[in-house]
C-alpha cells in the first residue's frame, strides 16, 4: 500500500509572537482536555494500515507539553500506526521550552530530527518578533539538543523583519553556520491579517525593509550556504547532504499526508480534509466520539494537475515530467503546452529532458508562475 505521511498539531504556546498566523494559543488550561482528544483521534484512525514514512509533529510549540504528556502521546501514534524503522521523525521545539530532560526522552522515544526556531540572532529583533527567547537561550537549547544526541537539526529564520538590515540577516547565517545545523530555512515574512505586526502595519508603525533589499538578504543567504556546504534544494530550504526534510520532499512530491489536531489539513486518495480550528470545537467534536472534520473536498484532476505543478515547482531540481506523466497519464506538455511555452520564452521557467524548474529570476516570482498552472 501507498505510504503515508503524519502530521500531529500542537496549537499550544506560552504568548502568540507577533508576526505568527498559526493556528496556536496561550491556553494551558486546554492542554489535558486537547491531549485526551488527540488520542481519541488518533484512535479512530486505528484501522488505517498504510505504513507512515515520516512523522511531523509541530504547533505552536510541542515541547511545552509534559514529559508525560509527550511520552503518551509518541507511544499512542506508534501503537497505531504502522511506523517505518527508518522513518523520519520530527518535532519542533522553541528554545526556553526545550529542557535536557525532555530532549534525552524525546530521543529515547525515538524521535530523529528537532526543529528549532531561532528566526533572528539579534536580541532587539527577537524583542520585535515577540519571541520568549534571546539568541544566547536558543545556542544554550541547540547545544543541548545536540548532548541529547540529536544528529539532524533544523533552524528556522526569517528576513524581510522590520527594522532588519541586510547585514543583521548576513550575521544570523553566519552564526548560524558556526553551529553547523544539518539543515537551515529562510522564509520572508508576510504580514498576515490578525497579527500584531499587521496591527501596527495599519496604524503605520511598521518600517519594513524595502523590496531590493529584501531580495538580497534572499539572494546573498543563497550564495553564502551554498558556499557552506548547503544544498539549496526548495525556494526556503537548504539542507547538507543527505538532510533534506523528508516530510517536506512528500508535501512537495504531491504525496498523500495525514493531518490530526486541531485545524490540521490532510490530503488522502484526491480528497482534501480539514479539522475544526477551534481546540475547543475540536474537543467536543471527539468527546462525542465524532471524527473533528470541518470540511471535506474532492479535489479534481485539473486541480491536482495544478497542485502537482506548482509543488514541484518550489523544488530547485524542479518537478519531474516523468512523475506527472505516470500519475496523470497523460505528458506534462499535453495539458500546459502552452503555459510552458510562455513561462519559458519569459526566462521563468527552463526545461531539460527530466524537469522543469524556476529560473534564477522566476525564484524571485515564483508566485506569478504559479498562477499560469490554476485551472
Amino acid at each position: 500500500m501507498n505510504e503515508i505521511s503524519l502530521y500531529i498539531h500542537i496549537p499550544f504556546c506560552v504568548k502568540k509572537c507577533n508576526y505568527c498566523d498559526f493556528n496556536s494559543y496561550a491556553a494551558p488550561e486546554l492542554v489535558p482536555s486537547y491531549m485526551e482528544a488527540l488520542q481519541k483521534e488518533i484512535s479512530l484512525y486505528r484501522y488505517m494500515n498504510r505504513p507512515v514514512k515520516t512523522v511531523y509533529i509541530g504547533g505552536g510549540t510541542p515541547t511545552l507539553l509534559s514529559e508525560k504528556d509527550l511520552e503518551t502521546l509518541i507511544d499512542c501514534i506508534r501503537r497505531r500506526f504502522k511506523i517505518k524503522s527508518n522513518a523520519e521523525f520530527t518535532i519542533e521545539a522553541n528554545p526556553g521550552a526545550s529542557s535536557r530532560e525532555k530532549l534525552l526522552l524525546l530521543r529515547n522515544l525515538g524521535v530523529n530530527r528537532l526543529s528549532l526556531g531561532l528566526q533572528a540572532y539579534q536580541d532587539r529583533l527577537l524583542k520585535v518578533m515577540g519571541r520568549i527567547h534571546s539568541a544566547k537561550e536558543f545556542e544554550e537549547s541547540f547545544k543541548t539538543a545536540r548532548q541529547a544526541g540529536f544528529d539532524n537539526i533544523n533552524v528556522d529564520v526569517i528576513f524581510g523583519l522590520p527594522w532588519q538590515t541586510l547585514s543583521d540577516f548576513m550575521e544570523t547565517l553566519e552564526y548560524l553556520a558556526k553551529l553547523s545545523p544539518e539543515h537551515i530555512s529562510c522564509y520572508s515574512l508576510t504580514v498576515e491579517e490578525g497579527t500584531v505586526f499587521y496591527k501596527w502595519q495599519q496604524q503605520g508603525l511598521l518600517e519594513l525593509p524595502g523590496e531590493d533589499e529584501e531580495r538580497a538578504m534572499y539572494h546573498k543567504a543563497v550564495e553564502y550556504l551554498k558556499r557552506q556546504g548547503f544544498i539549496h534544494y526548495e525556494i526556503s530550504n537548504f539542507a547538507k547532504p543527505g538532510r533534506m526534510s523528508r516530510y517536506n520532499m512528500a508535501c512537495w512530491e504531491y504525496e498523500d499526508y495525514l493531518g490530526l489536531g486541531a485545524g490540521a489539513h490532510s490530503f488522502m486518495d484526491g480528497l482534501r480534509f480539514y479539522n475544526y480550528l477551534s481546540p475547543q470545537q475540536y474537543i467536543k467534536c471527539l468527546s462525542q466520539k465524532m471524527l473533528p472534520v470541518a470540511k471535506t473536498e474532492h479535489i479534481d484532476i485539473r486541480e491536482q494537475q495544478a497542485e502537482f505543478c506548482f509543488l514541484g515547482l518550489r523544488l530547485i531540481e524542479g518537478l519531474n515530467k516523468e512523475a506527472f506523466k505516470k500519475r496523470f497519464g497523460k505528458d506534462i506538455h499535453q495539458i500546459y503546452g502552452s503555459t510552458i511555452e510562455k513561462l519559458l520564452a519569459s526566462g521563468l521557467l527552463e526545461e531539460d529532458d527530466i524537469h522543469l524548474k524556476l529560473t534564477y529570476r522566476g525564484l524571485d516570482l515564483a508566485n506569478e508562475v504559479f498562477v499560469e498552472f490554476l485551472p
